[in-house]
């Protein structure tokens, strides 16, 4: 058999995002069939679904919101890392031209 080409990485809004997950929460599709109607992968949306339990409160883990900020913080972490490198480098740099 062939291999699949892999599906194009797909952005959706949050709004089209919380009708998906209003669709599973009814109950009258199961998550698959709700996946293959509207050309999703069944992972995305188990993983939507799950997310909203959380941001609902009756699941555990990190809401959206602590998601967005956890993931500003370790740009921003990244960022004055390499800051501190370029800074080491240019007091070494110096450091050998001053002897």
């Amino acid at each position: 058999m062939g291999k699949r080409k892999p599906r194009p990485r797909r952005s959706f809004t949050p709004e089209f995002k919380a009708e998906i997950v209003d669709l599973c929460r009814r109950g009258d599709r199961s998550v698959g069939q709700v996946a293959k109607d509207f050309d999703l992968t069944e992972t995305a949306v188990r993983d939507w679904v799950r997310q909203a339990q959380v941001d609902a409160g009756a699941r555990d883990g990190l809401t959206s919101s602590e998601r967005e900020e956890l993931a500003a913080l370790r740009r921003e972490n990244r960022r004055l890392r390499e800051d501190v490198e370029v800074l080491k480098r240019a007091t070494a740099f110096f450091a050998k031209e001053t002897r």
